[in-house]
């Protein structure tokens, strides 16, 4: 199979299209999968079958405590990888203990757990793109760790407004907000309010419009309030 008659998947994804032709010509079977918003792709229990190759959108991986909260773990995007499904196909249990879903229209590619030991025993440059994908997001895992563990729920709060903040507003709700900083919707909405009475935020059904985001920018760069 030559480059031209690769599937445009293959071709337009920079990570795939530096593979060796063999393990092009073998990524190339699949069959790429359009996913609407809000499709799951595992939950906990679930087998880890394959390994999910995202071509388009946006997947996000939470924990659920005994509790109930959520907690983001990490999403992944084009490029990326999931890290409980790379150690669930290289050894361990293979079993899930999160849950992934889909927050955009997506596209994905299923690589079965077969073909995905196979190449990363025998192509070179599938394995290398793996580590290094797995070696950047259990970077991104340890920042996480650092900021629930050290950094206060107003700056993880402040900061989660900046970061997502188109034409000043947030669309989410308070309890998508508690998943994406790993706090509890209890928590997030006292501290909402307490943001709104100091004139930073104005809540709204479903979102949160951002009155003085320099204010929230310097909390974010404190690391309290």
């Amino acid at each position: 199979m030559t480059a031209h008659t690769l599937p445009d998947w293959i071709r337009n994804a920079p990570a795939l299209a530096g593979l060796d032709p063999e393990a092009q010509a073998r990524l190339a079977a699949l069959v790429p999968q359009a996913l609407p918003r809000g499709a799951v792709l595992f939950r906990p229990g679930d087998p880890v079958e394959g390994f999910a190759l995202v071509l388009d959108g946006r997947v996000e991986v939470f924990l659920t405590g005994a509790n109930g909260r959520e907690l983001l773990l990490y999403a992944v995007e084009p490029g990326q990888s999931c890290v409980q499904t790379t150690l669930g196909l290289l050894g361990g249990e293979g079993i899930y203990s999160t849950e992934a879903v889909t927050v955009t229209e997506s596209r994905v590619a299923l690589v079965p757990k077969p073909m995905f030991l196979s190449l990363m025993d025998q192509a070179p440059g599938f394995r290398q793109m793996i580590f290094s994908a797995f070696a950047e997001r259990m970077g991104g895992m340890i920042q996480l760790m650092e900021r629930v563990s050290f950094q206060s729920v107003e700056c993880r709060l402040a900061a989660f407004l900046c970061e997502r903040a188109e034409a000043g507003r947030v669309q989410a709700t308070q309890a998508e907000i508690a998943a994406q900083i790993g706090s509890a919707r209890e928590v997030v909405s006292r501290r909402l309010d307490a943001f709104a009475r100091r004139g930073w935020v104005h809540t709204e059904r479903g979102a949160v419009r951002l009155t003085d985001p320099e204010a929230l920018g310097r909390i974010a760069a404190s690391g309290s309030a």
